[in-house]
Formats: structure tokens, sequence, C-alpha cells
């Protein structure tokens, strides 16, 4: 599969060992990354700087358990719009952004949708009222297909990093 050299930063095999440790631990200490990579503090802290500098850290995040804070129900909606404008999908983009229930919002290909959402709400009277209170009444939105998370299998934040040379 063809790189695309020009636009990736160079990262060597410190830097993935420290990207994959931040992206497993992010309470790691400098120092705790620095023994695990093989580096003294100063250099560790240098290469953490400018991953993050070079935008490749973005943020980092505290993951909660959703079971424990009573959000048992998973959805994933298959939005379609009636009008395929930039003026629309922005909209529909800034409406959908409010939404502290919405996870995850791609543009798609392959439905018969143009977005999918990825939900949380407590239990299916939250999803009923997301649904029909707030995400249809959204201009533009034509079609909801809604399918709901059984079990999650793999629930992982990590980006795979093995493709990297």
């Amino acid at each position: 599969m063809a790189k695309k050299q020009d636009s990736l930063l160079k990262l060597d095999r410190i830097d993935r060992s420290i990207l994959e440790l931040l992206q497993q631990n992010a309470e790691l200490t400098n120092q705790e990354v620095a023994d695990k990579v093989g580096l003294s503090p100063s250099p560790c802290l240098r290469r953490v700087r400018a991953l993050e500098q070079a935008g490749i850290i973005i943020r980092r995040v505290t993951i909660l358990d959703h079971k424990k804070l009573g959000l048992a129900l998973t959805a994933i909606l298959l939005i379609g719009m009636d009008r395929h404008t930039p003026e629309r999908f922005a909209a529909f983009e800034s409406e959908v952004a409010k939404l502290p229930e919405v996870q995850e919002c791609y543009i798609i290909t392959g439905q018969d949708a143009d977005y999918m959402l990825k939900v949380v709400v407590p239990d299916m009277d939250h999803y009923h009222h997301l649904l029909l209170n707030r995400i249809t009444r959204i201009q533009g939105v034509s079609g909801v297909h809604s399918s709901f998370v059984l079990r999650r299998v793999i629930d992982s934040t990590a980006l795979p990093l093995n493709y990297l040379s």
C-alpha cells in the first residue's frame, strides 16, 4: 500500500513506543515513560512536547465507565439528509455537535445514509426522546435507521501504530 510520506511526520521506534504507552495510560509520568522507552526524562519530555506541537497528540482524556454512570444504551444511527449541500451538512453538523449524547459523528458512504452517529443514553425512553425531540427535528434529516449495541466486543481509543515505518 502506498504511503503519504510527504504529509506524515517521521516517527522513530522511540516515538512510536511513547505514543503506544500514552494511548494505553495517559497518566504515566514523564519519568515512567522515559524508563519504559529507555531515555532519560529530559529527552523524553522533549519528544512528547514535539509530538504535541506536531498535532499528533491532540489531547489527553479520562475514559469513564458508561455502565457505572447509568448510560446502558448505545445506539448507532444512520441519518439520511434531504439535500446534499454544504449549507445543509454544516447546519446538521452544528446542531448535532450540541448534543452531549452523541459520541461520534461521521459522514459516510456505501449506505443509504449520509451520517453515522454513535449515541449513549441511559435507556430506551431517553433514546426515544433524543430521537423524536432532537435528532429528527434537525432541519434536513429525512430518515433515521437505528441499531442498538448488544455488547461491546472491542472498545478502544488506541490507534494502530504498527504500520508506521
